[in-house]
């Protein structure tokens, strides 16, 4: 069964995609662009996160989730900062717009040995949440996609579940991270790593 926030957050997105959607506003969209790139790809920072690509109702979800607490800002004390001084109606506008750039590859080099274990682990514990940005449902996707995302920031996403900085929003995720062995940390991030788009 989804958080409640999913379903909130599903149906906000429904809203948002129809003929009177709103359209992103330049400062605001500037404002997040400073760190992760008008195209959403981080600007190859370590730290920040690639956010091209991501479906919009999980956008606003992430967002959501530092303002409630639920992420902790541990090692980016201004995205808790940014975040809390945006209205709602901000926030749909920047989830719109980053959903709407295009992922490519972050061309981070990656072990082919520990990639294939990790497509395995993947496959195992994370797949039926987790699709590439590229696929066909990936909208329709509970959790975000990670193929493609920063080797240095998954590292630390995971572990910060790990660390409970960061609340898992299903039980069925707390339940497959707690199945995951401490080795399994690197061969996830170097599959992850291993994405390329079509670019």
């Amino acid at each position: 069964m989804c958080h409640p926030r999913i379903h909130l957050l599903l149906a906000c997105f429904a809203l948002l995609v129809s003929p009177a959607s709103v359209i992103a506003a330049p400062a605001i969209v500037d404002t997040c662009a400073e760190c992760h790139g008008a195209d959403g790809m981080g600007r190859g920072l370590a730290m920040v996160p690639v956010i091209a690509g991501i479906p919009a109702a999980h956008i606003e979800q992430a967002i959501y989730a530092y303002v409630d607490g639920a992420r902790r800002c541990a090692r980016e004390p201004r995205m808790c900062e940014t975040v809390a001084a945006l209205s709602e109606i901000e926030v749909a506008e920047v989830a719109e717009y980053f959903a709407a750039q295009v992922r490519g590859s972050s061309h981070e080099e990656f072990d082919k040995v520990l990639a294939a274990e990790g497509e395995v682990l993947h496959k195992q514990h994370c797949s039926n949440c987790h699709l590439p940005p590229d696929h066909e449902s990936v909208a329709d996707a509970i959790g975000y996609p990670l193929h493609g995302q920063r080797s240095e920031y998954l590292r630390y996403a995971i572990e910060a579940y790990f660390a409970g900085d960061r609340e898992a929003l299903l039980e069925a995720m707390a339940d497959q991270i707690r199945q995951l062995k401490a080795g399994d940390l690197g061969a996830l991030v170097n599959y992850y790593s291993s994405y390329r788009s079509a670019d």
